[in-house]
């Protein structure tokens, strides 16, 4: 939607370092939303699950206000370093905001390549285009 897309997603994708230092941070800025691991049988707590947060991948969480899934890298474009390169930085509640770009999107859902992607891609190149004409 931050590029223009009239096509909406029913949740957030953040790409990060899942380093054990911003894993803490996040359950200290998740802990009122009740954020649980989405992929698990019991929904178990992501305030105390994983113990051991070294070496994570990727976190599949569901929130008070919705899901969240953190990876550290996106299928297509690649690591979090390669994703926030080419990012672009956008004013978001008054705080600037590192955004995938709409190329690296491009790429993202092409690795995808599921049904609802094909359809995005086509209105993502579309505002690609207009985006580039002066």
């Amino acid at each position: 939607m931050l590029h223009g897309s009239s096509l909406v997603t029913q949740d957030l994708d953040l790409c990060l370092l899942l380093t054990p230092e911003n894993i803490h941070n996040l359950r200290l800025s998740l802990k009122d939303l009740n954020p649980k691991h989405r992929m698990t049988p019991k929904k178990l707590s992501f305030l105390e699950l994983p113990a051991d947060i070294r070496n994570i991948n990727n976190l599949y969480l569901e929130t008070d206000l919705g899901i969240v899934d953190l990876i550290s890298q996106v299928l297509g474009v690649g690591p979090f370093e390669r994703v926030s390169a080419n990012a672009q930085t956008i004013e978001l509640f008054g705080r600037p905001c590192k955004v995938i770009s709409i190329g690296d999107l491009i790429l993202s859902k092409e690795a995808m390549g599921r049904p609802k992607d094909v359809a995005m891609i086509k209105e993502l190149k579309v505002i690609q285009d207009k985006m580039r004409k002066p």
